[in-house]
């Protein structure tokens, strides 16, 4: 059995606004869950228009559990001032599947890439703390096909090992979809093979 971590830590749901302020420079800190890269644009957009008056739009996001990917954006700021110290957060409260964003509205006075690393950082993780984090469970769905006849057997080891039926076809050809924890999926995989006259794949999301 494979014993690696399958859990991970997420948010289930975006952040309140936060508002931090350095030297009248205000600074509105915001944490969305994201599947996918191609959800970072609209929200990103949509805090322009919410922020009319912001200079900069910065932000981090970061997806998967097992091969990372993630971005650092400095929107116009100086080099690093302000896409990695969010980012930095990011990997401080080791969340995935999330874009954490801050926009910045100036307030008359610089505050230098030390003062801008400082406030980016601040915002970014005053967004973190003030949103749920969630633990998820990585799971991965098999696809049984067999013929009835073998019905009680198939349907023993799914209540024996509690594994939970996604879909289910009962004819006289079955097919169940079941979903199993990452860490269960070769010792699922090897229970049923050994089962005689079922077919196991694994559906690849």
């Amino acid at each position: 059995m494979d014993d690696s971590k399958d859990t991970y830590k997420t948010i289930s749901k975006p952040s309140a606004a936060i508002l931090y302020k350095d030297k009248k420079s205000k600074f509105f800190g915001y944490a969305f869950p994201i599947q996918s890269e191609d959800e970072v644009k609209p929200i990103i957009e949509s805090l322009r228009k919410k922020h009319h008056t912001a200079g900069h739009v910065c932000y981090a996001w970061q997806l998967g559990i097992e091969k990372l990917r993630y971005r650092a954006n400095d929107d116009g700021e100086p080099n690093n001032s302000a896409g990695l110290p969010i980012y930095g957060q990011i990997q401080s409260f080791k969340v995935t599947n999330i874009l954490l964003a801050v926009a910045r509205v100036f307030g008359g006075t610089k505050l230098g890439v030390g003062g801008l690393i400082s406030a980016y950082r601040t915002a970014a993780q005053m967004a973190l703390e003030t949103t749920k984090i969630v633990e998820k469970t990585q799971m991965v769905n098999f696809e049984l096909s067999f013929e009835y006849p073998i019905m009680d057997s198939v349907m023993r080891i799914i209540k024996q090992k509690q594994l939970q039926i996604v879909s289910q076809q009962l004819e006289i050809s079955c097919r169940l979809i079941i979903s199993v924890r990452k860490n269960e999926e070769m010792a699922t995989e090897t229970l049923f093979n050994e089962l005689y006259g079922i077919s196991i794949k694994k559906l690849v999301s």
